[in-house]
């Protein structure tokens, strides 16, 4: 079953249990730029299936993590899972449990709750072209001890990152950018939250009236 059928199926079984859910089952809302603009809380997965039916999920890293108990050595997999339509929408969430399906499962459900608008724009000075390939300036996200600067880039140049950055980039969007980064950056969990904490912020120096595109 592919990762559409399952949310199709989670869809039909749905019975909303919050405001915002149930006024989306009823049509009152049919856009998720409307739940942003209303300040409600998305306390539902579901409700991001609903509104944005092209969703993606990528796997982003999953490891084996160890917890001392007083029986001995308790061992769960971690999973951290971003999602996103590739057209302006992020989310990334961590899951846990005995076994990796359950983790990745728990890790998508938590993305959809986490899920941000990105703003896109032509922020470089060497392109001007206007159109929303890269981010509309140059923002800075941190996660622990890790550090990261994503820098508007030119169109055509692509995204100058590593691998992990360019899933999350990718699913939110954007195409071209730099991308510095300091700390631990092999600590794959804090790089990609510092990212996601990066493109949060591309809307932190706008106007709500500036917001739905």
């Amino acid at each position: 079953m592919s990762r559409r059928d399952r949310g199709e199926d989670r869809l039909e079984e749905w019975v909303p249990k919050t405001r915002l859910g149930k006024m989306i089952q009823e049509g009152k809302i049919t856009s998720i730029d409307e739940v942003f603009l209303s300040g409600l809380k998305i306390s539902e997965s579901q409700i991001v299936d609903a509104l944005i039916p092209d969703l993606q999920e990528e796997v982003i890293n999953v490891n084996l993590v160890q917890k001392q108990t007083d029986a001995g050595e308790k061992s769960r997999f971690k999973a951290i899972v971003a999602v996103g339509n590739r057209d302006g929408y992020i989310g990334l969430g961590a899951g846990k449990a005995n076994q990796v399906r359950t983790a990745i499962e728990k890790a998508a459900a938590a993305a959809r709750l986490n899920i941000v608008p990105v703003k896109r724009g032509c922020g470089s000075w060497e392109c001007g072209c206007g159109k929303p390939h890269s981010v509309p300036f140059q923002v800075e996200g941190k996660c622990g001890g890790v550090r990261v600067v994503i820098v508007p880039g030119p169109r055509g140049l692509g995204l100058v990152a590593s691998e992990v950055a360019k899933v999350i980039f990718g699913l939110a969007g954007v195409k071209d950018l730099w991308i510095r980064s300091r700390g631990s950056t092999r600590t794959v969990p804090s790089y990609a939250y510092a990212i996601f904490d990066g493109l949060k912020k591309t809307y932190g120096l706008v106007t709500q009236a500036d917001w739905v595109r």
